[in-house]
């Protein structure tokens, strides 16, 4: 700026105009100059005086600085409503300066609620056939963030207009709009159809780019446009091959790689329009067996690229071959050192271990080790697929690795663990006696771990084989005999019962080291009386102590022994215990006719049911009932 002659007179300009013409970056070094937040009020309080005086003014000169002001202002949270009608005269304005910072300020200060945006239709419309590429790039830009669902629609034909135009970045900026219309118009998805081809067609990588995110968008939005797209399928093909073979581009070379932006869109693309077409899916395998054996995997640039590719492979009707190779590409993610990259690919293989089991099966000792890294994410997402990796060949072996993992898992993450090798175990198990012994000893080194389903499903098994139930019974009492302390109450009650209904089973003949009766009570006497014991655990023990005394009828010492452990509690507290322990002395006396029927062995019991998995079943029970009755009544009536 010239200075001023000394003397020389301001000029036609006010003294007003002349004090409020300070620029936007003085006014960022004044409020930054600020001390405190009074400060920085009275600040801002004092230029936002002087913006309304000079628009009040009318100064036309000197309002694109003032709206930029503005903008300032409003990004530190003080109210700018009042200038928003200086943002529209800016945008009818003429000079590309003005237009700019109008528009900017229109996305700023306005929202799609706000009234006065209706009186910018028109200037918009006008500015998207401007002659000047960037007054018709910052109208479509404005358009897409703020227009109402009203202006989106009447506009939405100039936008088609647009996409033929010859300037590509026009082009590239009508996709970019007419994707923010479709999502406001779902509706106006097949006036878009037609635009397509011309797009794909485009030498520019910018447009190319652009067209396919419009295409995609258009196939979330309208699933029915799937089908008439897949025409473009060829075309697509062709320009990924280009990409792929295409030499040295230094304008589109990333890390050695070209344009795998535009890579990464077009495989996204073959995705959703392979996805249940087998013909197109045909057109698709060679160039995407291409991608996958050429594109290079040291840089995080191939990487992303290859699984965009895995991701299309899996999705669509491939060959079973380049579903080995997508999954193998996989298996190479899950030894890299990022664990970024390691995660997804765990994520990605959970999700197709279903589709191909025996290739994922091919990279189980890698799934494996991902147990032992520190990063929680990675360990849980392992676990969750050698979960489903397990089956009737290899259960002994993961079930051991997962043995090795839970004595180190996390204490929040060890219940979910102990379930779900219970659950493998129920599955997979190749014989009662190895079920039996895995699930015993999963519950000895879970601890407090346990949930109360698995004792359900325990005792269910046990009491449905007989011929296991000696054998078990001596490996409870043992387990319970070693390590009472530190054992879980779930594992401590299934024990008990096992001891009360099989007691008269654990001479060895069944399996199992022999155990004697007085050893049988000596370990209910120790868990009634252990401060361990939950309440819950002393009335299993005085239901097996009770149990006991049929099972060893013959044996005196036993039958005092029970005696003597159940008196004390006729007089308990708790009113539970002091209950049992009553109705169990009144059988001792006097009611010896009747205890041997009382007492009886339990019969085979079912699996209790998780309250869901009970609500599921009477819904389906329901619905089956209301069928039959509705054919019923028509057979009724006919008749």
């Amino acid at each position: 700026r010239r200075p001023r002659e000394p003397g020389r007179r301001i000029g036609p300009r006010s003294a007003s105009q002349a004090a409020m013409s300070i620029r936007l970056r003085e006014l960022i070094r004044n409020v930054r100059a600020c001390k405190t937040q009074a400060d920085e009020r009275a600040c801002i309080h004092k230029e936002c005086a002087a913006i309304r005086t000079a628009f009040k003014e009318e100064n036309n000169e000197l309002r694109h600085r003032n709206v930029a002001k503005l903008l300032f202002i409003h990004m530190l949270g003080y109210p700018t409503h009042w200038g928003q009608m200086e943002c529209l005269k800016l945008v009818a304005g003429t000079k590309f300066p003005e237009k700019r910072v109008g528009y900017l300020g229109l996305m700023i200060l306005l929202d799609e609620r706000a009234e006065v945006l209706m009186l910018v239709e028109n200037s918009l419309k006008n500015d998207l056939h401007h002659q000047n590429q960037y007054i018709a790039g910052l109208a479509m830009c404005s358009l897409a963030n703020i227009a109402t669902v009203e202006i989106c629609r009447d506009l939405s034909p100039e936008v088609e207009t647009l996409l033929s135009n010859s300037n590509p970045y026009v082009r590239k900026k009508a996709c970019m709009c007419a994707i923010r219309i479709l999502k406001k118009n779902p509706e106006l998805v097949e006036n878009y159809v037609d635009k397509v081809p011309s797009v794909l067609g485009d030498r520019n990588h910018g447009v190319l780019l652009t067209g396919c995110k419009l295409m995609f968008e258009m196939t979330e939005l309208d699933p029915s446009t799937i089908e008439p797209l897949r025409k473009e399928v060829p075309t697509l093909v062709r320009v990924l091959k280009n990409l792929v073979l295409s030499g040295y581009a230094p304008e589109h070379d990333i890390n050695g790689i070209t344009d795998p932006f535009l890579q990464v869109a077009i495989l996204k693309l073959l995705r959703v329009l392979g996805r249940g077409s087998a013909e197109c899916s045909d057109m698709m395998n060679d160039i995407l067996a291409q991608v996958a054996t050429n594109t290079e995997s040291s840089k995080n640039v191939g990487n992303a690229i290859l699984y965009e590719c895995v991701l299309t492979i899996v999705a669509i009707e491939a060959e079973s071959g380049l579903r080995v190779l997508a999954i193998n590409i996989l298996g190479r993610f899950l030894m890299n050192r990022d664990n970024n990259i390691r995660y997804v690919a765990l994520n990605t293989l959970v999700q197709v271990v279903n589709s191909d089991m025996n290739a994922v099966q091919r990279h189980r000792n890698t799934i494996v080790d991902c147990l032992k890294d520190a990063d929680v994410s990675l360990r849980r997402r392992a676990l969750e697929l050698i979960c489903v990796l397990v089956n009737e060949t290899n259960v002994e072996s993961m079930v051991g690795e997962l043995l090795a993992y839970l004595p180190v898992v996390e204490s929040e993450y060890k219940e979910d663990l102990v379930t779900k090798i219970c659950s493998v175990v129920e599955r997979f198990a190749p014989d009662k006696q190895w079920r039996v012994d895995t699930i015993i000893k999963t519950l000895t080194m879970s601890g407090a771990y346990v949930s109360d389903d698995l004792a359900s499903s325990l005792v269910s098994l046990i009491s449905k084989s007989p011929e296991i139930q000696g054998y078990t019974t001596a490996k409870l009492h043992a387990a319970l005999k070693d390590d009472l302390v530190n054992a879980a109450q779930t594992l401590v009650q299934v024990g008990v019962w096992c001891v009360g209904e099989y007691a008269d089973m654990l001479d060895g003949s069944h399996g199992g080291e022999p155990v004697s009766p007085t050893q049988a009570i000596d370990l209910l006497a120790t868990v009634l009386k252990s401060v361990t014991s939950s309440l819950t655990t002393k009335e299993y023990v005085l239901n097996a102590l009770v149990k006991c005394s049929v099972r060893y009828a013959g044996n005196a010492e036993v039958q005092g022994r029970v005696r003597t452990l159940v008196q004390p509690y006729t007089s308990s507290i708790a009113l539970e215990l002091q209950q049992r322990a009553v109705e169990y002395a009144t059988l001792f006396n006097g009611a010896d006719a009747i205890r041997s029927g009382v007492l009886e062995r339990m019969p085979a019991m079912e699996k209790k049911q998780k309250p869901q998995d009970a609500m599921a079943a009477a819904r389906a029970a329901q619905a089956t009932s209301n069928g039959r009755s509705g054919g019923g009544g028509g057979g009724g009536g006919g008749g």
